[in-house]
């Protein structure tokens, strides 16, 4: 058993919440094959438009990545709407610290800048989730089994 110092904020499930559903809105459409090609194309189509780079052609195996993807995110988004724990978001902040590394590198790859966009929100809600984590430590502790 690990005991951690919860955030004791009211509005801290909240955050947790609101991200959840930020997570389930924009990965949706990447959970299945049929989805994932027209939220490639919209995507392209608004790099294109923005200047910012469109995304690669779709290809087999980068649709089961990101099927993947999405399905995963789903049913943690799900889970973060109905059961907004104190410790889920401090799992989902540091999923977020883990996006935007790799969301980091890719953009220093020379992937679409269009990814920027998604990183912005990725590091806001990592910080929103992980600081008072940060703040409260060695107050209120819970139990996570």
């Amino acid at each position: 058993m690990i005991f951690l110092a919860a955030p004791p904020h009211p509005v801290y499930p909240r955050v947790v919440r609101a991200s959840a559903w930020y997570d389930l809105v924009v990965t949706a459409g990447f959970a299945t094959p049929w989805s994932y090609a027209l939220v490639n194309r919209a995507l392209s189509a608004l790099g294109d438009a923005l200047g910012l780079g469109a995304l690669p052609a779709v290809d087999p195996v980068q649709t089961m990545y990101a099927n993947l993807m999405g399905s995963v995110v789903i049913v943690w988004a799900l889970l973060r709407i109905l059961r907004p724990l104190p410790a889920h978001g401090l799992y989902d902040g540091a999923a977020r610290v883990l996006f935007s590394a790799w969301m980091s590198y890719a953009v220093s790859q020379g992937v679409t800048r269009l990814l920027l966009l998604f990183l912005v929100v990725e590091v806001s809600f990592g910080v929103a989730q992980l600081v008072p984590w940060w703040r409260s430590r060695g107050t209120r502790r819970i139990a996570c089994d």
